[in-house]
């Protein structure tokens, strides 16, 4: 399953709301999909009630933290776009040149710290923990930056900057040097105008697996490379049980991420968006809010006062 693909199954349920309605009941659903709400009170009404809770978080959550997101008008490093570098085809051409640009990105976010939406997300978990409600975070971001936060139950589709995996041997670790291997120090500047640090590969970081010394890379889902079968297999059981689902930050057009939070309001379960502006999926969705997540939703998951706590 490729970062594009989905199974045939989930594309029809994605589907299925605009194109067919075989009840007036289905159809008045379809309706009211088109016309998300805005009112916070009623959203907290269903929150309130809610006991499976699924967050779909994107790069908009990050970015208010700092991260750069490498999408969009700009999105450059040095000369390159991220799509140019995130492959396995770049990597096997170049493995200075993406050890650079991920160098550079763990650097960066090394120094960022979780922002009020990560912490409110983290806060909810732990509160709603203690009532027999549950919260799982899926997320599309690279940074752990909902781990930082606190987040316990996460699942990283894209995997993370800072786990690695041997080219040899296939060993997953999880790395946090800083710089992850001495001939890093100092390299990656984003400036156009800055040369190739031509690192030979005997240089890159190794494999520290006893005998292997293979070459590493980062351990994230490149462009056309799969997805995690076991992430994505715990993915579609958390969509499967939830009984409220919020989408923040993220632009709904990258898949198969894209096609979680319409797959479960196509079943009818209340989604809620929260972004910076209106996304494809915007009108599928039961709410919309529009605006900074770190001040839209610690309000949104803030205690409500029917909850009960021990």
């Amino acid at each position: 399953m490729s970062l594009f693909q989905f199974t045939t199954r989930r594309l029809v349920s994605q589907a299925y709301c605009g194109l067919k309605a075989s009840s007036s009941r289905k159809h008045k659903f379809c309706m009211e999909m088109a016309r998300p709400s805005s009112n916070m009170a009623d959203f907290r009404e269903v929150f309130a009630k809610a006991k499976h809770i699924v967050i779909i978080t994107g790069a908009g959550v990050s970015a208010e933290s700092g991260v750069p997101t490498f999408r969009g008008a700009g999105g450059f490093w040095r000369k390159w776009q991220a799509q140019e570098l995130a492959t396995p085809e770049a990597f096997a051409r170049n493995p200075s040149r993406v050890w650079e640009f991920y160098h550079y990105r763990r650097e960066v976010t090394l120094s960022k710290h979780p922002n009020p939406a990560h912490i409110a997300i983290a806060e909810c978990e732990r509160r709603l923990s203690k009532q027999g409600r549950s919260v799982v975070v899926i997320t599309q971001n690279i940074d752990e930056l909902h781990r930082k936060a606190g987040t316990k139950h996460l699942l990283e589709i894209h995997g993370s900057l800072f786990k690695t995996r041997c080219t040899n041997c296939g060993n997953v670790a999880a790395n946090y040097k800083s710089p992850i291997c001495p001939a890093l120090a100092g390299k990656g500047a984003p400036d156009p105008e800055t040369e190739d640090a031509a690192i030979p590969v005997e240089e890159l970081p190794q494999c520290e697996e006893d005998g292997c010394n293979g070459l590493l890379r980062p351990h994230v889902v490149w462009f056309g490379e799969t997805l995690d079968p076991d992430i994505l297999t715990e993915v579609e059981k958390e969509l499967d049980i939830c009984d409220l689902c919020l989408v923040v930050g993220t632009s709904s057009v990258v898949y198969p991420a894209a096609m979680f939070a319409p797959q479960v309001s196509a079943r009818g379960v209340p989604v809620a968006e929260f972004n910076m502006e209106a996304t494809p999926a915007t009108d599928r969705f039961r709410f919309h809010f529009s605006g900074p997540c770190g001040t839209t939703l610690p309000p949104a998951l803030a205690r409500h006062e029917t909850e009960i706590i021990s």
